[in-house]
């Protein structure tokens, strides 16, 4: 266990004990990047002491370099677990920091468990949006002048491989404004159900947050709004 007074004499100036950075309360010995975290390095702000803030933000003024995680966004909360998973990988875990993330008995505190839980929540959000995006990948569209915009699906559109291509289909998706132009799979058995399951034939096109574009055939693979 470390405190934060005693954590500030890990920057890696000549004199120093070592290089240590904290995240998230852990602390990791960063000696071995110490062209990263040393005294002019990159990351040089760092070290000596917690800013698992500035990891999501980007933030090194004074006021970013904080511990402080309660208002990050869900996606700001990914990019923590992406460096405390590299930090796992490629430095020394050497302690607990005692202060907002572990108690001076090296418990954890109400702070991080409420830390934890959000990154939980946001890995959830993840994985349910990439299945979300499995399932109605985006279409592609170009807009011209003269002719509107073009909706249209392909077995690549939205950077997702598939066997399929699918029909262009407005999507709203529960309490969120507006609506995306998705490629919806017009056959076989909806998302979900096994190929042997008694179904119509027609995908995901009876999905009740699907709508079709006015003036465009319902099965065409393309469509065009002018304007």
């Amino acid at each position: 266990l470390l405190g934060a007074a005693e954590l500030r004499r890990y920057r890696g100036a000549p004199g120093d004990p070592g290089l240590y950075l904290a995240l998230l309360g852990r602390v990791f010995d960063v000696q071995r990047g110490r062209r990263h975290y040393g005294p002019g390095g990159a990351y040089s702000a760092l070290a000596g002491r917690d800013a698992t803030r500035a990891f999501a933000t980007g933030d090194f003024t004074e006021s970013g370099l904080v511990d402080d995680v309660s208002a990050l966004s869900p996606q700001e909360l990914l990019s923590i677990q992406g460096w405390l998973s590299f930090y796992r990988e490629h430095y020394e875990l050497v302690g607990k920091l005692v202060g907002r993330f572990y108690d001076e008995n090296g418990a954890p505190t109400e702070a991080l468990r409420e830390a934890e839980a959000a990154i939980e929540e946001a890995l959830k959000f993840q994985a349910e949006s990439e299945q979300r995006k499995q399932q109605f990948p985006p279409c592609n569209s170009e807009w011209s002048s003269a002719k509107g915009t073009r909706f249209w699906c392909s077995t690549q559109s939205g950077g997702v491989s598939r066997g399929w291509a699918g029909v262009p289909r407005k999507l709203f998706r529960p309490g969120s404004e507006g609506s995306g132009c998705v490629c919806v799979r017009s056959t076989g058995p909806p998302w979900g159900h096994p190929p042997s399951s008694q179904h119509s034939d027609r995908g995901d096109l009876d999905n009740p947050h699907l709508q079709e574009y006015e003036g465009c055939p319902p099965l065409a693979e393309q469509c065009v709004l002018p304007g």
